[in-house]
């Protein structure tokens, strides 16, 4: 093959070259120039965030006090604010003269102010003219416009009391109706006791041992012996009554020392009976007995129980009442219950005893209450905590002395005490025949003139200098209705009291009290389980 001439190829080398160098220098300066943009894009970019950044520092954002700037004289916001009340009152005379349209424009404008003052307090900023100015001048015609309707000032004042006290007797009502709704929960049995008394009581029915070993503990010599400790209880709660033994064993030095006495109704006897039989109260003697049994006790001996068996006592405690002088606490019916004043018997009831401790069924023993059996009564009858720290615990607040026989005899800033945890001196009581005193009180209050109901009225009465104040670490009170007691005073204390409507057993009860009652109920017994689960 017959090769080119080299004229012919050297032509053509050097064009290809060209081209290359060429597109190689194109190529360099388009990249040159992306580089210049992009430099100078880039300076532009950091000049605009450090502009930004001087901006935000040379302008702050704060916030103002929404509170201070209403109460401001000069504010928009306290402006706008008098006026909306003002326009909220001509509203309600506007309506009740027929004035709708006048009523419906009000009420626009009083949404409208709100929602500025709403806003404006969740920026955090002042109002300002151009957003107030309008409303402002709005309202201020309506007002006006109100104004030249005649309701004058003095229409605005009536008008506005008479609804103030429609909404204090509304108010008022509510408050009464609370408070009786609060004292039938109170006085409602829970379910769980009413299953447990069953259990109990079909309990004790089909075990013939239970009711042989209860008769003979009747004719034990340890229910008469004063070498003991002796603690009378008057219940018709079982769990009540097993919590405060269990506290009080618990507590004590020598368990088997203790001796408790307690009193019930017929329908809670056999259940009383059974749970103290069948349960381990670490030796102590548990005497139950029922109620009934005590027949000396009737209407012929004793004034209250005429009183309690009157057909307009009956009446009193279990009609509704809508008369709202008479608080529904003193129509309790409790207050009805023979257990409720067995108290005042107690030397009959024992005979033979010289000295004891009465419990009421919702208090928890926390200390050994057997140094209360060697404290120097000084020949009183009964030994009780103090309780006028506060005036309303004082004579006057329990007893009427408008009445003669009360006022004459009586001072009323006397000091009252406490019914609950009571060391009673039965050698003196019979001394000074209080209970002959007791039926006096009673007679003289046969038309409920001088006390309403309960028995720390008459108590007062009757034991009136014959009371040995207490030291007030032996018994705290409270737990029932006051929800701020000082922790120190309660861990201190000897015996807690939930006197009041929220007794530790109800759903109603104080939660953080609760489980110093809780700690003393056998929650782990099969009776309890089944009845909680069911």
């Amino acid at each position: 093959m017959r090769r080119r001439a080299a004229e012919f190829r050297r032509p053509a080398r050097r064009r290809i070259s060209n081209w290359i160098v060429a597109l190689l220098g194109l190529f360099l300066i388009v990249g040159f120039g992306l580089f210049v943009l992009h430099h100078q894009h880039q300076e532009a970019f950091e000049q605009l965030i450090q502009d930004k950044d001087e901006f935000t520092k040379e302008v702050p954002h704060t916030k103002v006090n929404f509170t201070e700037e209403i109460m401001s004289a000069t504010s928009f916001a306290r402006q706008l604010s008098e006026q909306i009340t003002l326009a909220k009152a001509y509203v309600i005379i506007a309506k009740e003269h027929n004035n709708l349209q006048l009523a419906w424009e009000l009420s626009t404008h009083i949404r409208s102010s709100q929602l500025l003052l709403s806003k404006a307090a969740m920026r955090g900023t002042p109002i300002t003219l151009l957003e107030a100015e309008s409303l402002v001048k709005r309202l201020s015609s309506l007002i006006y416009k109100a104004e030249d309707s005649h309701y004058d000032v003095a229409t605005i004042i009536m008008t506005l009391k008479t609804h103030i006290q429609a909404l204090e007797e509304r108010a008022s009502a509510a408050t009464v109706q609370s408070v009786a709704f609060g004292q039938l929960a109170a006085e409602e049995i829970p379910k769980i006791l009413h299953c447990l008394n069953t259990k109990l009581t079909v309990y004790w029915l089909s075990e013939a041992e239970i009711q042989k070993l209860a008769e003979e503990q009747l004719n034990s010599p340890r229910l008469v012996d004063n070498n003991l400790y002796h603690f009378c209880i008057f219940s018709g709660n079982v769990l009540a009554a097993s919590a405060v033994v269990n506290s009080t064993i618990s507590n004590a030095d020598h368990p088997k020392q203790l001796v408790f006495h307690l009193v019930t109704d017929e329908v809670n006897y056999r259940a009383m009976q059974a749970w103290f039989l069948m349960n381990d109260f670490l030796g102590s003697t548990i005497e139950v007995r029922n109620v009934k049994e005590f027949t000396w006790l009737n209407a012929s001996y004793s004034p209250l129980v005429k009183q309690l068996q009157e057909a307009k006592t009956q009446t009193y405690y279990f009609t509704y009442s809508s008369d709202l002088n008479t608080e529904p606490r003193f129509r309790n019916p409790k207050y009805i219950s023979l257990l409720n004043h067995l108290r005042f018997y107690i030397p009959e009831i024992y005979p033979s005893l010289e000295k004891v401790v009465f419990l009421d069924d919702d208090v928890v023993v926390q200390k050994d209450l057997t140094p209360l059996f060697s404290l120097d009564l000084h020949g009183n009858a009964n030994g009780a905590v103090e309780t006028c720290l506060e005036a309303f615990h004082r004579y006057y607040k329990y007893l009427n002395f408008s009445n003669p026989i009360i006022g004459e005899n009586f001072d009323p800033q006397a000091c009252g005490w406490a019914f609950g945890m009571n060391v009673f001196d039965l050698m003196a009581w019979k001394k000074a025949n209080l209970t002959a005193l007791y039926h006096y009180w009673q007679v003289q209050n046969s038309d409920w003139m001088l006390w309403k109901s309960g028995t720390l009225p008459p108590g007062l009465l009757v034991f009136h200098g014959f009371t040995e104040p207490l030291d007030r670490r032996w018994h705290v009170l409270g737990l029932g209705y006051d929800p701020s007691i000082d922790e120190r005073l309660i861990e201190s204390a000897a015996v807690v009291h939930y006197n009041g409507n929220m007794k530790p057993w109800l759903k109603l009860a104080i939660g953080r009290y609760k489980p110093l009652w809780d700690r003393y109920v056998n929650q782990t017994h099969p009776f309890i389980q089944d009845c909680a689960l069911h």
